[in-house]
């Protein structure tokens, strides 16, 4: 039986779950009320600390999913992921728009990753 690791675990969620070798990521967010940029910015420096603490880095990232608040934003959050995501190591993602945890988050990202 595969042992299950969670970390920065908190009343309603962990931030880090890894399982089988796989780790997975809570929804990162930004600063309430910053640009979509920022937020994005936030969000990424987020998901690069927890696989840090995982022992794996964006090259491992197996699937990204992105919900923005409003589509009209893809292109500014677009901006900042394609300058951040690992040349010839892109995941599988996909982005949508939703309604976010309170109207100043503008961009949440969810990713999965593999251990090296």
């Amino acid at each position: 039986m595969a042992d299950i690791t969670r970390t920065d675990i908190g009343k309603r969620m962990s931030q880090m779950v890894i399982h089988n070798d796989t780790i997975y990521l809570a929804g990162q967010v930004g600063k309430a009320g910053e640009s979509v940029a920022l937020q994005t910015q936030a969000c990424l420096d987020g998901v690069e600390a927890l696989l840090a603490k995982a022992g794996t880095d964006k090259t491992r990232i197996l699937q990204a999913t992105i919900w923005l608040a409003d589509m009209s934003d893809f292109a500014e959050m677009n901006g900042v992921w394609d300058a951040w995501v690992s040349p010839g190591n892109a995941p599988t993602r996909a982005c949508g728009e939703a309604k976010l945890a309170t109207p100043e988050y503008k961009v949440e990202i969810i990713i999965i990753a593999a251990m090296p």
